[in-house]
């Protein structure tokens, strides 16, 4: 299973957190439509290290940006997030 170093609640089961999604997009700031269907529907499938939106939603229900490695799911860094 894999275990998650919340900041404020130590190592938890990921079973206490909720995926969020990929925190690498950014909102397109134009109002060009194709360029907003892209950033809702086209996601990229990374393999290897991928920074991601997790929240303790079993926990202390704070938002964690998480380093995690798609393929070993090894986890490199937790930020919380202000």
């Amino acid at each position: 299973m894999l275990q998650i170093r919340c900041p404020y609640c130590g190592v938890r089961d990921e079973s206490e957190f909720s995926y969020r999604g990929d925190a690498t997009v950014t909102r397109p700031t134009s109002d060009d439509a194709d360029a907003f269907v892209d950033y809702v529907y086209n996601r990229r499938n990374p393999r290897g290290w991928h920074t991601e939106w997790w929240q303790h939603s079993a926990g202390c229900r704070q938002w964690l940006k998480v380093t995690r490695h798609t393929v070993t799911h090894e986890i490199s860094a937790v930020e919380s997030v202000p």
